[in-house]
């Protein structure tokens, strides 16, 4: 058994979604300086790096990070790792893509994993996302759970028809992993995000274990 840790690191100098605060991550108490231990304060916006969205963030229905099931959130999940030339997850993709029965979680390894791969801090506008297409092609399958290793599972300035397709139907959200050191195939997925109250997303740490 091994465990892979699938989240990106929260640091100040990473990529963030245009217009979201950045991370600010400053040290207030320091035992060098007399204090008892050392404290920090850290300061971002809830959909930085690896992150779950709740449905409040498109639908605007109160349903919050919160409330997420966790039974959705951990269990069986499949890797699917894309070539390098597809541009877009679209149903004409999926359809050509083996897609194993029954699978209820799945995470979409795509050229987008090559940017966390070199550790690239600028925003990228040309990531792999999910269309609108793809996104129903999901729910008629029935999986519950999509996660996506860029910061939306929508194309860029295409972001509302995919969210809306996929929260509408009760599907969770994972953006911003990394799974550029992942082979394709079977894993357990636990992926925890922070309990906020009322919030519309939250980070989460991410692992898989195969």
């Amino acid at each position: 058994m091994s465990i892979y840790d699938i989240s990106l690191t929260i640091s100040p100098d990473m990529p963030v979604w245009p217009g979201d605060p950045a991370v600010e991550l400053t040290q207030v108490a320091f035992i060098d300086q007399g204090s008892n231990a050392n404290v920090s304060h850290l300061s971002f916006g809830v959909h930085t790096g690896t992150h779950v969205d709740a449905p409040h963030h498109f639908l605007n229905d109160k349903n919050t990070v919160d409330n997420l099931p966790l039974n959705v959130l951990t269990g069986p999940c499949y890797v699917m790792q894309l070539p390098d030339d597809i541009d877009a997850v679209s149903a004409e993709v999926l359809d050509r893509m083996p897609f194993p029965d029954n699978t209820t979680r799945i995470l979409f390894g795509t050229s987008n994993s090559h940017i966390w791969a070199r550790d690239e801090k600028a925003f990228q506008t040309d990531f792999v996302g999910v269309t609108e297409d793809g996104a129903n092609w999901l729910v008629q399958k029935g999986v519950k759970l999509v996660g996506v290793d860029y910061l939306s599972v929508a194309p860029y300035k295409q972001s509302r028809p995919t969210h809306v397709a996929l929260l509408e139907a009760g599907v969770v959200i994972v953006e911003g992993l990394n799974l550029s050191q992942i082979p394709r195939g079977f894993y357990d997925l636990y992926c925890l995000p922070l309990k906020i109250a009322g919030c519309d997303g939250a980070p989460a740490r991410a692992i898989l274990v195969g």
